[in-house]
């Protein structure tokens, strides 16, 4: 092999010598020149078969030329022509299958398991306000008790195409003002590495840089909207993964599946924060999950097209964690399964920006979680995971007030997500009526 190199080199430089040379004797017309010029070509001829044929070859470059006498390197050039083909083809098929699966990675799971060591941008609350704040919260319910209080939130999806709840499914959520128990010093915050190590996990299979996660970017868009006064829709909840089912799932029972936490949320913000919901129930992964994705954007595209007053759309899954482990905290008493927010780059290392899955709301859907992220982490410490950032597109070019949300996971109860559903709607109405981050 050494050798061949070697030949290789010495016949590029015997070229490359006889070219300046063949120039040369064109300016300056020497006649002895063009004489030794002469009887080079027959010794060329002679001793260098790869120098006869490039003479009739096409000018496709003297590298190409000599390197495709040798059959080791020609093989290894149509074998790396082969593999560009191959990916052009075959690159767009291997995405979308592979956005339809799991969008948990396990390489990182154990990560997004530990709560992020508090930085030096982030303060919680003392104990004696701590305190203050559970005992005003306490006098609060109490008042409400004895006031008769209002209904559940949800007391059943009747008439949702045959999926029936059980009454006092949900329990009413307090009437207290809500306290902030943490907030952020957001000039910490301004490096990128404090940003991403305080609200991100980054899949392995992708890349982020400060381009995309820009503090000013992320917290200065206004994602407020104008409750409407009329029937029309304003929210869409759907699930890309349907079949998406809980610890205590019954078969056959989908309101005990994602769907069923997807009814509660519908629910709550439309009887309690009076926003006017579509929850759609098309399945689009009951055969299996690949393509999901795939198969659920021509009829959200349709939904969206009919109707055109939805200005927020919500993706709502179920996490899939190792066995043993439970996305559980306590909230008002209750327990709470916990939640992740989740967003596609349209990027991976692999492949780099997916040119054929554009998503001109990312700088949106970016700023939209990572918004409602904070608000989460100031009122409700513990209720989110970090925000999980994976490389494909997720069907979240749609809108710019986009969500990709992972409740809970297998191994948590579906109550425990149907509790959930309290702090995040009201969350997702405190970020649609405008939230203040003091930025």
């Amino acid at each position: 092999m050494i050798g061949i190199l070697a030949a290789m080199v010495l016949m590029l430089a015997l070229l490359n010598v006889r070219e300046n040379r063949q120039e040369n004797a064109k300016t300056e017309g020497s006649f002895l020149q063009e004489l030794l010029l002469a009887l080079e070509e027959e010794m060329m001829e002679l001793w260098c078969p790869v120098y006869t044929f490039s003479k009739g070859a096409p000018k496709t470059g003297l590298w190409e030329a000599v390197s495709g006498q040798f059959p080791l390197f020609s093989f290894v050039n149509r074998q790396e022509q082969l593999v560009l083909l191959s990916e052009s083809e075959s690159t767009y098929e291997e995405i979308i299958r592979a956005e339809g699966q799991d969008e948990y990675s396990e390489d990182l799971a154990a990560q997004q398991m530990r709560t992020p060591e508090h930085s030096e941008g982030r303060i919680s609350a003392g104990a004696e306000l701590e305190t203050l704040l559970r005992r005003e919260n306490e006098a609060a319910q109490g008042k409400e008790a004895d006031s008769g209080g209002r209904e559940d939130a949800v007391d059943g999806l009747n008439g949702t195409e045959g999926i029936t709840l059980a009454e006092g499914a949900v329990s009413k959520s307090s009437a207290a003002t809500l306290q902030k128990k943490e907030s952020y010093q957001w000039d910490y915050f301004k490096k990128f590495d404090s940003l991403v190590k305080e609200f991100y996990i980054v899949d392995a299979s992708t890349a982020v840089d400060a381009n995309q996660l820009n503090l000013d970017c992320l917290l200065s868009k206004d994602f407020s909207v104008e409750k409407r006064i009329d029937e029309k829709p304003q929210i869409l909840i759907f699930h890309t993964h349907s079949q998406e089912g809980f610890a205590d799932s019954v078969t056959g029972d989908r309101t005990t599946t994602i769907e069923g936490v997807g009814e509660v949320l519908t629910r709550i913000l439309e009887d309690q924060y009076g926003y006017n919901v579509l929850h759609h129930l098309g399945q689009y992964d009951v055969e299996q999950r690949d393509y999901a994705y795939n198969n659920s954007l021509p009829a959200l595209e349709a939904l969206l097209e009919e109707n055109p007053t939805i200005e927020v759309v919500i993706d709502l899954h179920r996490d899939e964690v190792a066995e043993g482990t439970k996305l559980v905290t306590e909230i008002d008493g209750r327990p709470t399964a916990m939640f992740m927010f989740f967003n596609g780059l349209s990027r991976t290392k692999k492949h780099g920006n997916i040119d054929y899955l554009p998503n001109e709301n990312l700088a949106d859907n970016l700023a939209f979680s990572f918004q409602m992220q904070v608000l989460c982490n100031e009122y409700y410490p513990g209720l989110t995971r970090r925000i999980y950032l994976k490389g494909y597109r997720y069907n979240m070019h749609l809108k710019a007030r986009y969500l990709l949300i992972e409740m809970g996971a297998q191994t948590n109860t579906y109550q425990e997500c149907y509790n959930a559903c309290i702090p995040l709607a009201r969350i997702l109405d405190m970020e649609l009526s405008g939230a203040d981050f003091g930025y």
